[in-house]
Protein backbone atom coordinates (compact mmCIF):
# COMPACT_ATOMS: atom_id res chain seq x y z
CA UNK A 1 0.00 0.00 0.00
CA UNK A 2 1.60 3.42 -0.91
CA UNK A 3 0.24 6.81 0.87
CA UNK A 4 0.57 10.09 0.16
CA UNK A 5 0.88 12.71 3.04
CA UNK A 6 -0.23 16.15 2.36
CA UNK A 7 1.04 18.63 4.44
CA UNK A 8 3.05 16.50 6.40
CA UNK A 9 5.58 17.99 9.37
CA UNK A 10 8.52 16.44 10.71
CA UNK A 11 6.37 15.80 14.09
CA UNK A 12 3.96 13.56 12.48
CA UNK A 13 6.18 10.97 10.65
CA UNK A 14 7.73 8.86 13.47
CA UNK A 15 4.26 7.43 14.88
CA UNK A 16 2.87 6.72 11.12
CA UNK A 17 6.60 4.92 10.44
CA UNK A 18 6.26 3.13 13.98
CA UNK A 19 2.65 1.54 12.97
CA UNK A 20 3.32 1.10 9.29
CA UNK A 21 6.32 -1.01 9.56
CA UNK A 22 4.69 -3.94 10.54
CA UNK A 23 2.06 -3.66 6.85
CA UNK A 24 5.24 -2.81 4.92
CA UNK A 25 3.78 0.29 3.61
CA UNK A 26 5.26 3.07 1.53
CA UNK A 27 4.76 6.71 2.93
CA UNK A 28 5.21 9.48 0.54
CA UNK A 29 5.89 12.68 3.10
CA UNK A 30 5.09 16.03 1.28
CA UNK A 31 4.98 19.46 3.23
CA UNK A 32 3.05 21.07 0.46
CA UNK A 33 -0.72 20.98 1.58
CA UNK A 34 -3.53 18.83 -0.76
CA UNK A 35 -5.29 21.13 -3.68
CA UNK A 36 -6.18 20.47 -7.01
CA UNK A 37 -2.81 21.63 -8.09
CA UNK A 38 -0.56 19.14 -6.14
CA UNK A 39 -3.11 16.08 -6.41
CA UNK A 40 -0.34 15.21 -9.07
CA UNK A 41 1.90 13.75 -6.26
CA UNK A 42 -0.09 10.84 -5.16
CA UNK A 43 0.45 9.16 -8.48
CA UNK A 44 0.72 5.80 -7.98
CA UNK A 45 -0.74 5.69 -4.01
CA UNK A 46 -3.79 3.70 -3.25
CA UNK A 47 -4.53 6.55 -0.67
CA UNK A 48 -3.90 9.64 0.63
CA UNK A 49 -3.94 11.27 4.04
CA UNK A 50 -4.37 14.22 5.14
CA UNK A 51 -4.88 17.59 7.70
CA UNK A 52 -7.23 20.41 8.28
CA UNK A 53 -6.27 22.52 5.41
CA UNK A 54 -5.95 20.44 2.78
CA UNK A 55 -8.17 20.93 0.34
CA UNK A 56 -10.52 17.93 -1.04
CA UNK A 57 -12.78 19.17 -2.93
CA UNK A 58 -14.46 18.06 -6.40
CA UNK A 59 -11.96 19.42 -8.26
CA UNK A 60 -9.02 17.69 -5.84
CA UNK A 61 -11.45 14.59 -6.04
CA UNK A 62 -11.55 13.97 -9.93
CA UNK A 63 -7.79 14.05 -10.09
CA UNK A 64 -6.74 11.74 -7.36
CA UNK A 65 -9.80 8.62 -8.95
CA UNK A 66 -7.97 9.33 -12.05
CA UNK A 67 -4.43 8.42 -10.57
CA UNK A 68 -6.25 5.42 -9.58
CA UNK A 69 -6.51 6.52 -5.50
CA UNK A 70 -8.92 5.21 -3.64
CA UNK A 71 -9.01 6.56 0.15
CA UNK A 72 -8.62 9.60 1.56
CA UNK A 73 -7.72 8.97 5.19
CA UNK A 74 -8.17 12.44 7.83
CA UNK A 75 -5.59 12.26 10.76
CA UNK A 76 -7.66 14.74 11.90
CA UNK A 77 -11.23 14.56 13.42
CA UNK A 78 -13.14 17.49 11.61
CA UNK A 79 -13.79 16.88 7.77
CA UNK A 80 -15.12 20.39 6.38
CA UNK A 81 -12.36 20.41 3.86
CA UNK A 82 -13.90 17.84 2.32
CA UNK A 83 -16.32 17.48 -0.16
CA UNK A 84 -17.88 14.42 1.35
CA UNK A 85 -21.02 14.18 -0.55
CA UNK A 86 -19.35 14.26 -4.22
CA UNK A 87 -16.76 12.12 -2.46
CA UNK A 88 -19.70 9.45 -2.62
CA UNK A 89 -19.64 6.50 -4.85
CA UNK A 90 -15.72 7.25 -5.79
CA UNK A 91 -13.34 7.75 -2.50
CA UNK A 92 -14.09 6.58 0.86
CA UNK A 93 -13.08 9.08 3.35
CA UNK A 94 -11.95 8.11 7.02
CA UNK A 95 -11.63 10.29 9.77
CA UNK A 96 -9.87 10.27 13.24
CA UNK A 97 -13.13 10.83 15.45
CA UNK A 98 -11.19 10.87 18.72
CA UNK A 99 -7.54 11.13 19.09
CA UNK A 100 -7.09 12.76 22.34
CA UNK A 101 -9.76 14.51 23.76
CA UNK A 102 -8.01 15.73 26.86
CA UNK A 103 -5.18 16.97 24.78
CA UNK A 104 -7.37 20.07 23.39
CA UNK A 105 -9.26 20.71 26.66
CA UNK A 106 -6.12 21.40 28.65
CA UNK A 107 -4.72 23.36 26.06
CA UNK A 108 -8.18 25.47 26.16
CA UNK A 109 -7.93 25.41 29.93
CA UNK A 110 -3.92 26.10 29.51
CA UNK A 111 -4.71 29.66 27.02
CA UNK A 112 -7.51 30.24 29.52
CA UNK A 113 -5.10 30.52 32.58
CA UNK A 114 -2.33 31.91 31.14
CA UNK A 115 -4.97 34.82 30.19
CA UNK A 116 -6.58 35.72 33.19
CA UNK A 117 -3.47 34.92 35.47
CA UNK A 118 -1.02 37.32 32.80
CA UNK A 119 1.21 34.75 32.74
CA UNK A 120 2.50 35.27 29.47
CA UNK A 121 3.05 38.95 30.43
CA UNK A 122 5.29 37.95 33.38
CA UNK A 123 7.21 35.50 31.63
CA UNK A 124 8.27 38.37 29.00
CA UNK A 125 8.60 40.74 32.19
CA UNK A 126 10.92 38.69 34.44
CA UNK A 127 12.62 37.66 30.92
CA UNK A 128 14.16 41.29 31.38
CA UNK A 129 14.31 40.92 35.04
CA UNK A 130 11.05 43.16 34.97
CA UNK A 131 9.38 42.32 38.52
CA UNK A 132 7.12 44.41 39.01
CA UNK A 133 3.38 43.31 39.06
CA UNK A 134 1.83 46.10 37.95
CA UNK A 135 -0.63 45.90 35.28
CA UNK A 136 -0.85 41.41 35.94
CA UNK A 137 -4.04 41.49 38.42
CA UNK A 138 -6.12 38.69 37.35
CA UNK A 139 -9.70 36.97 38.86
CA UNK A 140 -10.43 33.88 40.43
CA UNK A 141 -11.88 31.29 37.81
CA UNK A 142 -13.61 29.95 41.28
CA UNK A 143 -17.65 31.13 41.09
CA UNK A 144 -17.19 32.40 37.37
CA UNK A 145 -19.52 30.88 35.13
CA UNK A 146 -18.12 29.14 31.94
CA UNK A 147 -20.36 28.34 28.82
CA UNK A 148 -19.25 25.29 26.90
CA UNK A 149 -20.52 25.04 22.99
CA UNK A 150 -20.71 21.71 21.90
CA UNK A 151 -21.08 18.47 24.42
CA UNK A 152 -18.93 16.37 22.73
CA UNK A 153 -15.79 14.19 24.33
CA UNK A 154 -13.93 17.42 24.16
CA UNK A 155 -16.91 19.72 25.33
CA UNK A 156 -17.53 17.35 28.46
CA UNK A 157 -13.53 17.08 29.05
CA UNK A 158 -13.37 20.59 29.48
CA UNK A 159 -16.62 20.91 31.68
CA UNK A 160 -14.99 18.36 33.74
CA UNK A 161 -11.71 20.72 34.18
CA UNK A 162 -14.17 23.53 34.87
CA UNK A 163 -15.85 21.70 37.57
CA UNK A 164 -12.13 21.02 39.29
CA UNK A 165 -12.12 24.75 39.24
CA UNK A 166 -15.53 25.25 40.90
CA UNK A 167 -16.94 27.37 38.07
CA UNK A 168 -20.50 26.94 37.53
CA UNK A 169 -21.08 25.09 33.86
CA UNK A 170 -23.92 25.64 31.01
CA UNK A 171 -23.49 23.75 28.04
CA UNK A 172 -25.45 23.92 24.81
CA UNK A 173 -25.70 21.33 22.03
CA UNK A 174 -27.79 20.69 19.21
CA UNK A 175 -28.65 17.31 20.90
CA UNK A 176 -28.92 17.29 24.38
CA UNK A 177 -29.03 14.36 26.44
CA UNK A 178 -30.58 13.52 30.00
CA UNK A 179 -27.70 13.21 31.51
CA UNK A 180 -26.84 15.76 34.58
CA UNK A 181 -25.47 18.31 32.40
CA UNK A 182 -26.82 22.02 32.86
CA UNK A 183 -28.24 22.72 29.32
CA UNK A 184 -29.21 26.32 27.80
CA UNK A 185 -29.79 28.23 24.78
CA UNK A 186 -27.63 29.83 23.18
CA UNK A 187 -28.65 33.36 24.20
CA UNK A 188 -28.70 32.15 27.59
CA UNK A 189 -25.11 30.72 27.15
CA UNK A 190 -24.04 34.50 25.63
CA UNK A 191 -26.19 36.58 28.58
CA UNK A 192 -25.04 34.42 31.46
CA UNK A 193 -21.57 33.55 30.76
CA UNK A 194 -18.42 34.97 32.28
CA UNK A 195 -16.76 32.56 30.05
CA UNK A 196 -17.00 30.92 26.48
CA UNK A 197 -15.20 27.76 25.00
CA UNK A 198 -16.60 26.23 21.64
CA UNK A 199 -16.08 22.90 21.18
CA UNK A 200 -18.63 22.33 18.18
CA UNK A 201 -17.71 21.08 14.78
CA UNK A 202 -17.93 23.63 11.54
CA UNK A 203 -20.81 23.06 9.78
CA UNK A 204 -22.97 25.82 7.51
CA UNK A 205 -25.30 26.02 10.52
CA UNK A 206 -22.08 26.82 12.98
CA UNK A 207 -20.15 28.88 10.58
CA UNK A 208 -19.72 32.47 12.33
CA UNK A 209 -22.30 31.20 15.28
CA UNK A 210 -20.08 34.30 16.94
CA UNK A 211 -20.80 37.55 14.95
CA UNK A 212 -21.93 40.49 15.98
CA UNK A 213 -24.92 40.02 16.74
CA UNK A 214 -24.05 37.13 19.06
CA UNK A 215 -21.39 39.64 20.54
CA UNK A 216 -23.70 41.73 21.63
CA UNK A 217 -25.62 39.83 23.14
CA UNK A 218 -22.57 38.41 25.50
CA UNK A 219 -21.50 39.90 28.68
CA UNK A 220 -19.73 42.74 28.79
CA UNK A 221 -15.89 42.05 29.37
CA UNK A 222 -15.95 38.20 28.26
CA UNK A 223 -13.47 35.74 27.40
CA UNK A 224 -13.90 33.90 23.95
CA UNK A 225 -12.00 30.69 24.12
CA UNK A 226 -11.68 28.69 20.43
CA UNK A 227 -9.95 25.59 19.83
CA UNK A 228 -12.50 23.45 17.18
CA UNK A 229 -12.62 25.69 13.99
CA UNK A 230 -11.85 29.23 12.75
CA UNK A 231 -14.42 29.78 10.89
CA UNK A 232 -17.03 29.28 14.16
CA UNK A 233 -16.15 33.16 14.76
CA UNK A 234 -15.64 36.03 11.95
CA UNK A 235 -12.95 37.45 12.89
CA UNK A 236 -13.51 41.05 12.18
CA UNK A 237 -16.47 41.05 14.29
CA UNK A 238 -14.09 39.87 17.00
CA UNK A 239 -11.87 42.83 16.76
CA UNK A 240 -14.84 45.32 16.66
CA UNK A 241 -16.06 43.40 20.02
CA UNK A 242 -12.47 43.60 21.92
CA UNK A 243 -12.33 47.91 20.49
CA UNK A 244 -15.97 48.23 22.52
CA UNK A 245 -14.50 46.58 25.39
CA UNK A 246 -17.32 44.18 24.91
CA UNK A 247 -14.81 41.04 24.43
CA UNK A 248 -12.42 41.33 27.26
CA UNK A 249 -10.08 38.58 26.04
CA UNK A 250 -9.86 36.48 23.20
CA UNK A 251 -7.90 33.07 23.13
CA UNK A 252 -7.42 31.14 20.06
CA UNK A 253 -5.66 28.11 18.54
CA UNK A 254 -7.66 28.29 15.22
CA UNK A 255 -8.19 31.36 12.67
CA UNK A 256 -10.47 31.40 10.08
CA UNK A 257 -7.92 31.93 7.30
CA UNK A 258 -5.18 30.03 8.86
CA UNK A 259 -4.45 27.71 5.82
CA UNK A 260 -1.85 29.60 4.28
CA UNK A 261 -0.45 31.19 7.83
CA UNK A 262 -0.53 28.44 10.23
CA UNK A 263 2.18 25.50 10.58
CA UNK A 264 4.64 28.04 9.00
CA UNK A 265 7.50 29.96 9.89
CA UNK A 266 7.03 33.79 8.88
CA UNK A 267 8.98 34.88 11.44
CA UNK A 268 11.40 38.22 9.40
CA UNK A 269 8.41 38.81 7.17
CA UNK A 270 5.42 41.08 6.72
CA UNK A 271 2.40 38.76 7.59
CA UNK A 272 0.02 39.52 4.27
CA UNK A 273 -2.88 39.03 6.26
CA UNK A 274 -4.03 42.02 8.09
CA UNK A 275 -7.01 40.77 10.19
CA UNK A 276 -4.69 38.15 11.71
CA UNK A 277 -1.91 40.86 12.11
CA UNK A 278 -4.44 42.97 14.06
CA UNK A 279 -5.34 40.19 16.55
CA UNK A 280 -2.08 39.32 17.13
CA UNK A 281 -1.22 42.68 17.97
CA UNK A 282 -3.86 43.12 20.89
CA UNK A 283 -2.54 42.74 24.28
CA UNK A 284 -6.06 40.76 25.49
CA UNK A 285 -5.52 38.39 22.81
CA UNK A 286 -3.70 35.16 22.97
CA UNK A 287 -3.08 33.14 19.77
CA UNK A 288 -1.49 29.41 18.98
CA UNK A 289 -1.26 28.17 15.53
CA UNK A 290 -3.65 25.51 16.13
CA UNK A 291 -1.51 23.38 18.25
CA UNK A 292 -4.27 22.30 20.79
CA UNK A 293 -4.20 18.39 19.77
CA UNK A 294 -0.11 18.43 19.76
CA UNK A 295 0.90 15.67 22.90
CA UNK A 296 3.01 12.41 22.14
CA UNK A 297 -0.05 10.76 22.65
CA UNK A 298 -2.41 12.12 20.69
CA UNK A 299 0.33 12.06 17.39
CA UNK A 300 0.66 8.31 18.50
CA UNK A 301 -3.20 7.77 18.60
CA UNK A 302 -4.08 9.23 15.39
CA UNK A 303 -1.25 7.66 13.46
CA UNK A 304 -2.40 3.78 14.95
CA UNK A 305 -6.44 4.98 13.96
CA UNK A 306 -5.76 5.93 10.85
CA UNK A 307 -3.82 3.33 9.94
CA UNK A 308 -5.99 0.71 11.73
CA UNK A 309 -9.15 2.94 9.13
CA UNK A 310 -6.91 1.53 6.15
CA UNK A 311 -6.60 -2.13 7.04
CA UNK A 312 -10.10 -2.59 8.25
CA UNK A 313 -11.50 -0.49 4.50
CA UNK A 314 -8.70 -2.92 2.20
CA UNK A 315 -9.32 -6.30 4.77
CA UNK A 316 -12.27 -6.66 6.32
CA UNK A 317 -14.62 -4.05 3.88
CA UNK A 318 -16.25 -2.24 6.82
CA UNK A 319 -14.62 0.54 9.07
CA UNK A 320 -16.94 2.42 12.01
CA UNK A 321 -14.82 5.75 11.16
CA UNK A 322 -15.83 5.92 7.63
CA UNK A 323 -17.79 8.76 6.24
CA UNK A 324 -20.74 8.84 4.22
CA UNK A 325 -23.38 12.18 3.73
CA UNK A 326 -26.09 9.38 3.88
CA UNK A 327 -25.33 8.02 7.14
CA UNK A 328 -28.21 8.16 9.51
CA UNK A 329 -30.26 9.75 6.92
CA UNK A 330 -31.11 6.35 4.79
CA UNK A 331 -33.37 3.42 6.40
CA UNK A 332 -30.86 1.12 4.09
CA UNK A 333 -27.56 2.36 5.62
CA UNK A 334 -24.68 -0.16 4.14
CA UNK A 335 -22.45 0.81 7.22
CA UNK A 336 -25.48 -0.30 9.60
CA UNK A 337 -24.94 -3.77 7.51
CA UNK A 338 -21.30 -3.84 8.52
CA UNK A 339 -20.28 -3.21 4.72
CA UNK A 340 -18.65 0.00 3.66
CA UNK A 341 -20.17 2.69 2.73
CA UNK A 342 -20.74 2.04 -1.15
Amino acid sequence: MKIAFFDAKEYDKPAFLKYGGEDNAEFRFYETRLTPDTAALAAGCEAVCVFVNDTVNKDTIDRLVAQGVKYVLLRCAGYNNVDIEYAYGRLHVARVPAYSPYAVAEHAMAMLLTSVRRIHKAYNRTREFNFSLSGLTGFDLHGKTVGVIGAGKIGRIFMDICKGFGMNVLAYDRFPKDDGLAYADLPEIFAESDIISLHCPLTQDTYHMIDGDAIRQMKKGVILLNTSRGALIDANALIEGIKARQVGAACLDVYEEESSVFFNDFSGHILDDDTLARLISMPNVILTSHQAFLTAEALENIAETTLENLRKLEAEGFCENELCYRCGKMEECAKKRDRKCF
